[in-house]
């Protein structure tokens, strides 16, 4: 099956200029000599942040907070459903601009003609940039890994939906690129048809000549018993059951958690992280909390900052 590439910049904030800068594209060099070393983990959020409930730039502040405060904060942010005034929140936010490589910061391409779109979020602490202060090619705790190109891979949709991919190559493996697709797969039941191509698109980007493997993960909208089975279909390894099998699926649940819809539809576990080539140490549900939105009558109520989950899932290379 064809695809069709959109390549586009990832971008990093250069606090000497002010301006966000496009990333110039990576050096290899194969004879390069690399002291063999155990990499450290990488942890990912992955997280639909709901575009088209009300107060969007509000709850996305609070799910970002939740994501990147504390002592859990991610390596790499999947985010799904931006619109374009949760994207300017995203770059203009202090602690992006300060640590984080991100996609879509030099134009708007990629929200054109579609309500919202995704985003990726890479830690600039653990993924290296010829703009960053430190020596190249070293970080806290080890070397950063290197970052190649960056893509959207044009889905066969009904709504316009692609594959966000960003090239990734670990410093102990130069000639091994690793490929992290955010995605967000087409709504509804009668889309099987098109999510089972989507995945069929994906997978093969992760199987292209050069490439080792990677992650796929986001809003996989997997609402039908068939939705369940595609990822095998594909040669995917679902993480969630990779870890915590099928005992108790139910914790596994990322939309409809903890409310009742009027339609009666109960949880569903329509979020996934997929892998091919790459070792899951750890994987989690995070809930999303609460905030106060203003009703007619003067009064308010509490809402959750999305409707649905994150994932948090730690892996090693």
């Amino acid at each position: 099956m064809t695809t069709k590439r959109v390549w586009r910049t990832l971008s990093v904030f250069n606090s000497s200029t002010q301006r966000w800068a496009p990333l110039p594209p990576r050096k290899r060099n194969a004879q390069r000599q690399v002291e063999q070393r155990v990499p450290r983990p990488l942890t990912m959020t992955s997280w639909n942040i709901d575009a088209l409930s009300s107060r969007p730039v509000a709850r996305a502040r609070h799910l970002l907070s939740h994501i990147l405060e504390g002592q859990r904060s991610s390596d790499i942010i999947f985010l799904q459903e931006v619109n374009l005034d949760v994207r300017a929140s995203i770059l203009n936010d202090p602690r992006v601009r300060s640590a984080f490589l991100t996609t879509d910061a030099e134009d708007q391409t990629a929200f054109e003609g579609v309500p919202f779109a995704t985003m990726t979020l890479l830690s600039s602490a653990r993924f290296g940039s010829s703009l960053d202060s430190q020596k190249e090619g070293e970080s806290e705790g080890g070397e950063k890994l290197e970052l190649g190109r960056v893509f959207r891979v044009t889905l066969p949709s009904k709504y316009g939906r692609d594959g966000l991919c960003v090239e990734i190559v670990p410093p102990t493996a130069p000639d091994r690129v690793l490929r992290l697709i955010n995605v967000h797969l087409d709504t509804f039941w009668d889309m099987l048809p098109y999510r089972a191509q989507q995945l069929e698109v994906l997978a093969d980007v992760l199987r292209e000549p050069g490439c080792s493997g990677g992650i796929i993960a986001g809003d996989f909208n997997a609402v039908t018993t068939e939705d369940q089975e595609l990822l095998t279909k594909n040669g995917l390894v679902d993480t969630w059951l990779a870890l915590h099998g099928t005992g108790n699926l139910d914790e596994a649940n990322t939309w409809g958690v903890g409310v009742k819809r009027r339609d009666g539809r109960g949880p569903r576990r329509l979020d996934k992280v997929a892998m091919v080539g790459l070792e899951a140490r750890k994987m989690e549900v995070l809930r999303p909390g609460f905030i106060e939105l203003p009703i007619p009558g003067g009064e308010s109520i509490d809402k959750p900052w999305s409707d649905h989950c994150g994932l948090r899932c730690t892996f090693t290379i």
